[in-house]
């Protein structure tokens, strides 16, 4: 069970859904319009325009995402995920969403000091106890990269200072 002073979020229609990359909050990158966080963000794994173009035009966060898994786009991935460059582009993403959506970047500082968790409970994949968290009989389990970079931006944002800075170029 969560205390006072945690906030989980999973799904988009969930209370705090809007901390997530699926969230629909278009942002800007490189003089073009992204329908999602999570579009921009599987597409920095490439360095291919055409990959990159395939996975923006997606109507949906999700069929973004699936996009960016195909087989025969994997090789071409120029950024493992879970990466130092992986964590730099979330890094990225997070800072143009809340950049471009005042009403999000109020109220990401109105969740005060509470603890922000990404909720991979029941999720099975690699990259969910990487990103986020699971709530076990033994307690809370995952690095949860995805929350701490979001309080990260909540105490850059709180000290009025440039959010986050730019990500290396990938290799």
């Amino acid at each position: 069970m969560a205390s006072f002073n945690e906030i989980w979020f999973n799904k988009v229609n969930e209370p705090y859904g809007w901390l997530g990359n699926m969230s629909p909050h278009p942002v800007m990158y490189e003089g073009q319009d992204w329908r999602t966080v999570e579009a921009l963000f599987q597409a920095l794994r490439f360095n291919d325009p055409k990959v990159r173009k395939d996975i923006r035009e997606q109507d949906s966060p999700m069929t973004a995402k699936m996009k960016a898994k195909r087989n025969d786009y994997r090789p071409m991935r120029v950024v493992k995920p879970m990466s130092d460059q992986d964590l730099a582009n979330m890094r990225l993403c997070l800072r143009l969403k809340f950049d471009a959506h005042p009403e999000l970047r109020r109220r990401l500082l109105a969740t005060g000091t509470a603890l922000i968790q990404e909720d991979a409970t029941g999720r099975v994949g690699p990259c969910d106890g990487f990103r986020g968290a699971r709530r076990t009989e033994h307690g809370v389990v995952g690095d949860n990269m995805l929350g701490r970079l979001l309080m990260e931006l909540r105490e850059a944002l709180r000290k009025n200072t440039p959010a986050l800075e730019e990500p290396p170029a990938a290799r």
